[in-house]
């Protein structure tokens, strides 16, 4: 008798409700990358190295109780020093200590890559979604002005934004280099969307009546931002590495700041003689460099099906 009472009935015979099963959660393209992300030894190398790094830009004081900023903590005396218990990395050609100089330098190296890749991926895919959707006028109008840009050496062209400002600070060298790097995030985010928009969600929002920011914004651009992100990871390390040259050549960050690329600038007549005040910035910077462009090959590689 008891197998044939309903489902229901022995459910409320026993006091219990049924619970209905848990739906699986909908697959994406972030969380498949994630997914992928976090079983990649490179990816979790890069990001461990750049967490450490951000930590030191961020907390130097955390690292070493000198502090650079302060004219003080140099000593002529002791100029040119080689590693010790007191200096870990020497002293350089004023006798300020290179291990806190190069933490200290940690910071204005981050944040001018930081403000570019930031100030790059906003304008340039900005336009590039404005230019891929609309098509037409505005698509050849904005096309024409990036392939002007592009006609323009990086290095002249921030050198020449530099002389005119005549101020070498974070925000003149952010400056320079975001001018003259738009142009390619244009460029990618502009087929990306060209891509998207040709695709049936779209014209599923389209004959529903969704109007064009609706479209651009909630429909096209999450689907198109992908390969922008790939690139502004990739392209962090660049300005990193664009902003010590910069420095290097004079026209960058000036005294009293502190950069990786100034360090080496004011270490190289005297680099035969005291080698580590060039050399530890310059690993620095070669480390940090590479991360960032380890982190931007394996977020590229998760986010394109076709690389898995």
């Amino acid at each position: 008798m008891s197998d044939t009472i309903a489902p229901s009935a022995r459910r409320r015979k026993h006091g219990g409700t049924a619970k209905p099963p848990k739906a699986p959660k909908a697959a994406s393209l972030w969380s498949d990358a994630w997914h992928d992300l976090r079983r990649r030894p490179l990816f979790i190398g890069s990001a461990v190295l750049i967490a450490v790094i951000l930590v030191i830009a961020v907390f130097p004081g955390l690292f070493t109780s000198v502090d650079p900023l302060n004219a003080a903590s140099c000593d002529l005396a002791k100029a040119r020093q080689p590693m010790s218990g007191a200096h870990f990395f020497g002293t350089d050609n004023l006798g300020c200590d290179v291990y806190a100089r190069t933490l200290y330098g940690a910071r204005n190296s981050i944040v001018v890559g930081l403000s570019t890749t930031i100030v790059t991926a906003v304008v340039g895919g900005l336009f590039g979604l404005v230019a891929g959707f609309k098509g037409g006028a505005v698509d050849t109008l904005f096309s024409r002005i990036t392939e002007i840009f592009f006609a323009i050496p990086s290095i002249l062209g921030a050198l020449l934004i530099l002389a005119v400002f005549r101020t070498g600070n974070v925000w003149t060298v952010t400056l320079a280099l975001a001018v003259l790097a738009w142009p390619m995030t244009f460029r990618i985010m502009r087929a990306a969307v060209i891509t998207a928009k040709s695709q049936d969600y779209v014209v599923a929002a389209r004959a529903l009546g969704a109007s064009a920011p609706r479209i651009m914004f909630r429909h096209i651009l999450p689907n198109a931002v992908a390969p922008v992100i790939v690139v502004s990871t990739i392209n962090l390390g660049t300005f990193i590495a664009a902003e010590a040259g910069l420095s290097f050549l004079g026209v960058g960050l000036r005294s009293p700041d502190i950069s990786w690329g100034l360090m080496i600038s004011d270490a190289r007549e005297r680099f035969l003689e005291a080698p580590a005040p060039l050399l530890f910035p310059a690993l620095f910077l070669s480390l940090t460099v590479l991360a960032f462009i380890m982190l931007g090959d394996a977020v590229r590689d998760a986010l394109d099906p076709k690389l898995r």
